[in-house]
């Protein structure tokens, strides 16, 4: 079966002795213990016909450069090379590749020991450079800590919010891989980490998960890159008219159109292209050395054996082996080959399929060769399409491409694939050369080789399709299956066969978050993907990763770049719950940013909630600053974090007699505290005098009367001036808005009572400290007596003193209580406007500190005038309570009222003993 498959074959004539043979495999244990990462060089000596396939940074020059622009100009038309785009280590037209870690791949591998060039020390990769020091110190520093993944991949939220803002006015894809960028040097940092970490400890785990996270998480932002670069080439290039392509006898260019024009085959492509790169970034890691018994020989163990047989000399038990050694003898003949040539088969063929699954067609060729084995070289040939460009006529000839028989080619691929007798990763190799997915699924035991697989063959059935239902004479595939040729693979087909798969782990990499983000943004399912979304915000416990949760947010953004309509209340939820992981995580320059992409009110409700945590000065100035950069609204900001505040608790307004003043509590220190974020905008002042007058009016009727003085203390003594100020310079010519008046006299209000209570307090701790009279004892000596006498002298002047301090605390403060219950205008606690904007709760909270207050201002004042025998006096306060113009009785209760009559009696009473009549006067004889 083998030797139909053969194009080229080379003969060995020189076979190395079973000598040299060892020698080889001394040699190459030897080197077993240094060379361990795995490399792919390259042999100038090709197959005929092969191309090479370049390493990443070379793909742009072999793929038409239109197809890759960032500016998305229409194109009439494309040309891709669809015979790279066939193969394995082909790539689609539109797919851009990022830079991989594998180095360069230009060694010539039959100039030297492929085995030796495979693993290299790094030193000879070029890996020792001035950074290499500082990875293994920061790796040695971020073992320390309890999460090193965690503390290694901080720095990650900065640097996407970095990288956002430089490609703000940019090529968004520009950003997007920059943003794969971020993730690659923190995936290579968290490699480091590991191979330090000691395994089974819960750090290694720890880091791990992280590693696995961002590697995922690396390579959806470069399946996003490519996917949507081609859906905005193609969405700019409907409306753009398309030649049709003439018939034709090539199935290049048959191929060619039909990437050219259908979006279904050329994404799947990409996505196949894209697992492709994945294989191939890990491809390092890929088992242990490998090292051949045979270097260059075709099944030389079993070649040594058959001659040692032929010997005269041979004797003994002899165990059956193939007696040829053509590639089918092992086959036909149903004998085995020498046990170290079945172990070479066995791994090189693993190998050469995960060169294959790495879309490393050419090396898996190289390798052959090199092993001896040319004759799998150029099986793995035949995929090309046929071209001749002669036919179209032109002055020279032109080499023609591709291979003529293709059809019966993969015929014979296909039966190989069916042929239990050979070795599954054989059968696998030729399976994904002919599209036959049943012989290709068992070797694929990840999510992504299943998805590959299946994208593989959905493109090898459309192309097959194509050609077929073009007529060209040259394809017959009469002997394939039926259902191979008339399979309707679409996108939405291959998830749902992936859901079926009886692999227990395929099923369970099929529920993680990253693979169902790229099976939705391979379907192109943003509604899918949300909906997603919101499951797993939902469902809460366990929480999502934070660095998940980041991706997650500037995919949002990224989708709303592209102008793509996408569920706004999903887009929130995830946006408010990323902005909780940088408040949790202390991210406080980030904030800002995040929160200015939510609606207008809720960012406001949001950044105001984080502020609220915010105590130091410097920090609530820096916070207001990065809102201002971010275009939130500053003033409604801060406004509402006050309120926020100030309505937390529901204190009740308490009667107010003469007991004791209530303590602060934390909480009111809180509310005390909060006014700070109005000030620091002068343009706030008015908005400052309206919430502290709020915040006052709680604590006056809570009877927290130093809390109300601290609050009072925040406000700047120029904040009306600055009103004023601030008004006229919007060049106003109308008086103040109702509202700020109203707030104003508010605040000289409240100044007035605070004042008066302040007043009153140091007058009772005057009243209640007066000089001590000096005592002597009956037995005193002179001394005593003398010092007694001058004692006497500095008391009576201690009294003159105390008397008259206390005669100008009383004037101070009956002239500062006078002040609150003769308030010009109206009256303490009421409005001068009443055009301003109803505001029932302020209305309620004055009318009841005008009932709480002026009735305790009126006692106070009738017990410092009775005490200082000012009963004339005090029967003025009746004129006043009682006078229609400020209707002060108003505000007394029943009992209250009373109270104040009992006191007045009690004064009338003082006045009759001192033979005045009852109201002060002198009695007239």
């Amino acid at each position: 079966m083998s030797c139909c498959l053969l194009f080229v074959f080379h003969r060995c004539d020189e076979l190395l002795s079973p000598v040299v043979r060892d020698t080889e495999v001394t040699r190459a244990a030897r080197r077993r213990s240094t060379n361990k990462k795995v490399f792919f060089p390259s042999s100038p000596c090709e197959v005929s016909g092969a191309s090479t396939t370049p390493a990443r940074p070379q793909l742009l020059n072999r793929t038409p450069g239109s197809l890759l622009k960032h500016s998305f100009t229409p194109l009439i038309k494309r040309h891709p090379d669809v015979s790279a785009i066939l193969s394995t280590g082909g790539k689609s037209p539109r797919y851009s590749q990022t830079p991989a870690r594998l180095g360069n791949l230009s060694t010539n591998l039959d100039d030297s020991d492929w085995t030796n060039t495979l693993y290299l020390s790094p030193q000879q990769s070029g890996l020792v450079d001035s950074s290499f020091t500082e990875d293994v110190t920061m790796s040695a520093v971020m073992l320390k800590e309890d999460d090193p993944g965690e503390a290694a991949s901080f720095s990650m939220f900065p640097e996407f919010l970095q990288s956002y803002l430089r490609h703000s006015s940019s090529a968004i894809f520009d950003l997007i891989e920059e943003y794969e960028t971020i993730c690659e040097e923190q995936v290579g940092m968290l490699k480091k980490i590991v191979t330090r970490a000691t395994p089974g400890q819960q750090k290694f785990s720890q880091t791990a998960s992280m590693l696995w996270l961002l590697q995922q998480e690396m390579v959806t932002w470069r399946l996003l890159t490519s996917l949507y670069r081609d859906r905005i080439q193609s969405a700019l290039e409907d409306d753009v008219m398309i030649d049709a392509a003439a018939p034709s006898e090539s199935e290049k260019v048959i191929v060619e159109n039909l990437f050219q024009r259908d979006s279904l085959v050329r994404q799947s492509q990409i996505v196949v292209d894209w697992l492709e790169t994945i294989a191939k970034d890990e491809i390092g890691d890929f088992s242990d050395n490998i090292e051949f018994y045979a270097k260059s020989v075709y099944w030389e163990n079993t070649l040594h054996t058959l001659k040692q047989r032929r010997t005269p000399s041979h004797a003994g038990f002899s165990r059956p082996l193939v007696t040829e050694l053509d590639p089918d003898a092992p086959v036909r003949q149903k004998l085995p080959l020498a046990d170290l040539d079945r172990e070479d088969d066995i791994r090189m063929l693993k190998y050469l399929f995960t060169l294959i699954r790495a879309g490393m067609t050419e090396e898996a060729q190289r390798l052959c060769k090199r092993c001896g084995q040319a004759w799998r070289a150029a099986t793995l040939e035949g995929w090309k399409l046929y071209h001749d460009p002669n036919i179209s006529g032109g002055v020279e000839l032109q080499p023609v491409e591709g291979n003529p028989h293709r059809c019966v080619w993969k015929t014979c691929c296909w039966r190989m694939a069916e042929d239990e007798q050979f070795n599954r990763y054989e059968r696998a190799i030729y399976a994904a050369l002919s599209g036959n997915l049943k012989q290709l699924l068992p070797v694929c035991d990840s999510w992504e080789d299943t998805v590959w697989a299946y994208f593989r063959v959905l493109v090898d059935t459309l192309v097959e399709q194509e050609i077929c239902s073009s007529g060209t004479a040259l394809h017959q595939l009469e002997e394939l299956p039926r259902e191979y040729l008339e399979a309707n693979w679409t996108l939405e087909r291959v998830f749902e066969e992936l859901k079926a798969t009886e692999k227990k782990r395929v099923l369970e990499e099929t529920k993680e978050h990253y693979h169902v983000i790229q099976k939705f943004v391979i379907l192109g399912d943003l509604d899918g993907l949300m909906e997603e979304f919101s499951d797993w915000l939902s469902h809460g416990k366990p929480a999502l990763p934070s660095h998940l949760l980041r991706f997650m947010t500037h995919l949002i953004l990224f989708f709303r770049s592209l102008g793509m309509q996408i569920k706004e209340e999903i887009s929130v939820d995830i946006l408010k719950t990323y902005i909780q992981v940088l408040v949790n995580k202390k991210h406080t320059d980030l904030i800002a940013f995040y929160v200015s992409h939510l609606p207008a009110d809720m960012a406001i409700a949001q950044y105001s909630e984080f502020l609220e945590c915010v105590t130091e000065t410097d920090q609530r100035k820096h916070c207001l600053e990065l809102a201002k950069e971010a275009g939130l609204d500053v003033a409604a900001v801060t406004k509402t974090v006050v309120e926020n505040i100030r309505k937390r608790d529901a204190d009740d307004f308490s009667h107010h007699d003469l007991a004791l003043d209530s303590g602060t509590s934390e909480e009111d220190l809180r509310k005390i505290d909060v006014i700070d974020w109005l000030v620091f905008d002068p343009s706030q002042r008015a908005e400052a005098l309206k919430q502290s007058n709020a915040i006052m009016r709680k604590f006056l009727g809570s009877k927290k009367h130093e809390a109300a003085k601290e609050v009072f203390a925040k406000i700047p003594e120029d904040s009306m001036r600055e009103i004023y100020k601030q008004w006229e310079a919007q060049g106003m010519d109308i008086p103040l808005p109702a509202e700020d008046q109203n707030a104003i006299r508010e605040h000289l209000c409240i100044r007035a009572y605070l004042e008066a209570h302040e007043a009153f307090n140091e007058w009772f701790k005057h009243m209640n400290s007066p000089p001590q009279k000096p005592t002597l004892s009956s037995q005193a000596k002179f001394t005593e007596t003398v010092a007694h006498e001058m004692k006497e002298k500095e008391y009576e002047l201690d009294c003159r003193n105390w008397k008259g301090r206390l005669e100008a605390l009383t004037d101070d403060v009956r002239d500062r209580i006078y002040n609150v219950l003769l308030f010009v205008d109206g009256g303490w606690m009421v409005d001068v406007r009443e055009d301003a904007e109803a505001d029932p709760e302020r209305s309620h909270q004055m009318t009841l500190l005008r009932r709480l207050c002026l009735p305790m201002m009126a006692f106070l004042l009738h017990s410092v005038l009775h005490s200082t025998e000012q009963h004339q006096e005090c029967l003025r306060l009746a004129d006043i309570v009682s006078s229609e113009q400020q209707k002060l009785y108003q505000v007394f209760s029943k009992e209250e009222l009373r109270k104040f009559l009992r006191k007045l009696r009690e004064s009338s009473l003082l006045l009759l003993d001192k033979d005045l009549d009852p109201l002060g006067y002198e009695i007239q004889s």
